[in-house]
């Protein structure tokens, strides 16, 4: 464990795939980073002991689905570790509406009045963010400090997986991070790409995409059980 992770334990079944990347010297820089700026007074999120949230609520031998994000929400009270995912009383934010929209009419699931995404962390979709953390106001503003080797080596561990998962990557970012896993696109796993569903790029080929149908149908196929989405 390093100071990158705000004294939070890596959960147990995460470990022997990070605790290689956090033992690294840029790993420690990125700890010592994060305390100087917090010391500087600089607002992060989400707040210290939710930053591993979604590798807690997914172990590593239960994951299905990986669904990659940029960065945390960087407005307040909005990121609680889960990519794409508020806290109950929080307002939907917009790529997650139009993720809502998406499920809504590839399998019918009527949108949730919150945007709480933990039902599907708790059932195995590994909700993960290029970077893990953010500072107040600035989206990006923590990318390239370090996260990103921590979050491939999480990505590499499901990809070695026996088991066949799905992996759902929407937009540029999350496309260049699983181009990272040697070996990721020509596995037993399934990928599916999409464009982000920001406002900005749903309309380009988000929006009847179909991702959770066809990982469902996939998940059913090879006898893992679908999602309840």
């Amino acid at each position: 464990m390093t100071e990158a992770t705000s004294a939070q334990a890596v959960p147990t079944s995460w470990q022997a795939a990070l605790n290689p990347a956090l033992s690294t010297a840029e790993a420690r820089r990125l700890g010592g980073w994060l305390k100087a700026e917090e010391a500087a007074g600089r607002r992060i999120y989400p707040p210290r002991g939710n930053r591993l949230r979604a590798l807690e609520l997914t172990p590593l031998d239960a994951v299905k689905v990986v669904i990659l994000g940029q960065d945390p929400y960087h407005g307040p009270g909005q990121a609680h570790g889960l990519a794409f995912s508020v806290l109950e009383g929080v307002r939907v934010p917009p790529s997650l509406v139009n993720i809502y929209k998406e499920l809504a009419t590839d399998c019918g699931v009527a949108a949730p009045l919150h945007g709480n995404l933990e039902h599907w962390a708790r059932q195995g979709v590994l909700l993960l963010n290029n970077s893990l953390t953010v500072q107040e106001g600035q989206a990006g503003s923590h990318q390239n400090k370090g996260w990103e080797a921590i979050t491939d080596a999480a990505v590499a561990a499901v990809a070695a997986k026996q088991e066949p998962c799905v992996f759902l990557l929407w937009g540029s970012h999350a496309r260049k991070k699983a181009e990272r896993v040697a070996g990721l696109a020509k596995s037993h796993h399934l990928v599916l790409t999409a464009p982000h569903p920001s406002p900005l790029s749903a309309h380009s080929g988000f929006f009847g995409c179909r991702h959770f149908s066809r990982a469902n149908a996939f998940l059913r196929e090879n006898g893992r059980g679908a999602i309840d989405w």
